[in-house]
């Protein structure tokens, strides 16, 4: 056997020996769903994350360790690409296959962009048959026997609390939302996530075919559906880029993938994969999405709207929906912390429960563009304020390493150009965000509205971790009662404030929002000014309660 067929082998077999590993853990999330094993089942995803990049550095050191002086030849490595093709293309994922090879390719060589001569460049994978596996159920004996198939074909093993009660609540949802529905499809791959499992399919009616996913939740009576989603915004919260990834079991993801866009359609093929758990080829797919758009328009590189971050130089190409975020030289004074500690915090969200309030990050290394791609001006500022980051090489820019997120509209544009309707429903959203990162264990640090988005689903999210902290590390006050005037008079704290003290009653003052919308935040959100709400959630995450986050509104809940 030639060397290139054996280092291609050394790939190929980390690459299955992975795809075992990671499937094993996926599977186990039915288990932990029907035991209530909340604990076990974070224990999961923290593994199943680690996975990937674990495999593909040590599969990089063994491979380049067994070819020796010849592991930079680049000729060598178009024939590994070629046995590596042979040996993966019958897999049924094999665009997973194709991704993890680059991933090898590129620790060994710290590729600038990409090198078509040994990289998948373009995906030889296509959909199987451009559908999924699913379970189709008529509706002519009645749709809550209807219901009832497709509820069951999730094979749960623990009993439900009231099985038929909820049967008739989803029918009733369904009729009420779907004119003559005649038959509910839905994937028969299960999505978990936390405390939540989902099915997720269509409705076809006579007149209109809409989105379905019925959501269940297992409480100490059983388990119970708790939502029908029959609204394509709904259905696409539930794969939203601020959610923590699902675990979903299947043969085909291509396929699976594809089939949950042909019900929201407005989801990227990259921000797809990432939901399902697969955030590095979903790196990949969205750097091919910016690549084609690269190619099909005259958008620049510039500023997006909103006030510029003291961490982080932000910029976007208006015609596509991501931004990029590399991180500054330097911070003013009052940033207390380092490039490191800037990583570490991107690093701590990658990895935990985001609650649908935390935007999901793509790290992307050795980036290059065009020069003339980038907005007159806009490039000698980025230049300037990140040289050790961004450099200029002849016609070319390299960006050594970039944040890529969605793109959201910053809550205080969103609340200057909206209506006040829109506005104060916000502003409620803007604590509930606060109320759901701090049950996760979580504080924003910064809580000044500049650092909130709002998604194109009207939902506020959290995008500026440079002040994000564990909520466990934080020491919640109660503001002291000075005795005397000259000490409430007193421009410095008069009592002694350590690096972790938090007074959550000047809260108020950093909100930066107008006389009237204050007062809506204090209507609903008053007690996020008091230190004893925090104190009691830090006591709840001690005692190890994890908190249900619902990826739905309580309007849409049966009960």
């Amino acid at each position: 056997m030639s060397t290139d067929q054996i280092a291609a082998e050394v790939v190929f077999d980390a690459f299955v020996e992975m795809e075992e590993d990671f499937r094993r853990l996926t599977r186990r999330a039915k288990v932990r769903f029907e035991s209530r094993d909340w604990q076990g089942m974070a224990d999961d995803a923290s593994d199943r994350i680690s996975l990937y990049p674990e495999t593909a550095t040590r599969t990089a050191e063994v491979v380049g360790e067994y070819l020796g002086n010849t592991r930079f030849d680049r000729s060598l490595w178009a024939g590994v690409r070629s046995a590596y093709s042979e040996l993966a293309g019958d897999r049924p994922e094999l665009e997973l296959a194709e991704t993890f090879y680059n991933s090898v390719t590129r620790r060994i060589f710290d590729t600038v962009g990409v090198d078509a001569a040994i990289e998948f460049v373009d995906s030889e994978a296509k959909p199987i048959d451009g559908t999924t596996s699913s379970l189709r159920v008529d509706c002519a004996e009645g749709l809550a026997n209807a219901v009832r198939q497709a509820v069951e074909s999730a094979g749960f093993r623990a009993p439900f609390e009231d099985l038929d009660g909820d049967l008739e609540r989803a029918a009733d949802r369904i009729i009420h939302l779907v004119s003559e529905p005649v038959q509910l499809e839905v994937a028969t791959s299960v999505f978990y996530r936390g405390k939540g499992a989902y099915l997720v399919g269509q409705v076809v009616g006579t007149v209109e075919t809409q989105p379905l996913a019925i959501a269940f939740e297992h409480g100490e009576a059983g388990i119970n559906v708790d939502a029908v989603l029959l609204e394509e915004n709904d259905v696409s919260v539930l794969f939203s880029f601020a959610h923590s990834y699902f675990h979903v079991d299947t043969d085909r993801p291509r396929d699976l993938v594809e089939y949950i866009r042909d019900q929201v359609p407005r989801k990227r093929l990259s921000e797809m994969y990432i939901s399902i758990g697969r955030p590095r080829h979903g790196k990949t797919e969205l750097y091919r999405e910016l690549l084609d758009h690269l190619r099909t328009s005259d958008d620049l590189f510039q500023r997006p709207p909103g006030k510029e971050g003291l961490v982080m130089a932000v910029f976007h190409l208006p015609g596509f929906e991501m931004v990029f975020k590399v991180i500054k030289d330097s911070f003013p004074p009052q940033k207390k912390l380092t490039p490191s500690q800037v990583m570490d915090k991107y690093r701590l969200v990658y990895r935990h429960d985001r609650a649908g309030r935390l935007i999901d990050s793509q790290v992307y290394e050795h980036l290059e563009f065009e020069r003339d791609r980038f907005a007159p001006g806009f490039l000698d500022h980025l230049l300037s304020a990140c040289s050790r980051s961004v450099q200029l090489d002849g016609d070319k820019v390299a960006i050594s390493r970039a944040y890529v997120q969605r793109r959201v509209v910053p809550l205080d544009v969103y609340l200057r150009d909206t209506t006040p309707d829109m506005a104060a429903a916000a502003v409620i959203d803007y604590g509930n965000a606060i109320r759901d990162l701090a049950t996760t264990g979580m504080f924003p640090g910064d809580l000044l509205i500049k650092n909130f988005g709002v998604t194109r689903n009207e939902r506020v999210v959290f995008y500026d971790y440079d002040e994000l902290t564990e909520l466990a590390d934080c020491r919640f006050r109660d503001m002291p009662v000075a005795s005397n005037i000259e000490d409430e008079m007193s421009a410095t704290p008069w009592f002694p404030v350590g690096p972790a003290d938090i007074f959550p009653s000047e809260f108020e003052s950093f909100l930066g929002l107008s006389p009237e919308l204050k007062a809506v935040f204090m209507d609903n959100h008053s007690d996020l000014l008091d230190a004893a709400w925090w104190k009691s959630i830090q006591a709840r995450l001690r005692a190890g309660e994890i908190v249900s986050i619902y990826p739905y509104s309580d309007s849409l809940r049966l009960s």
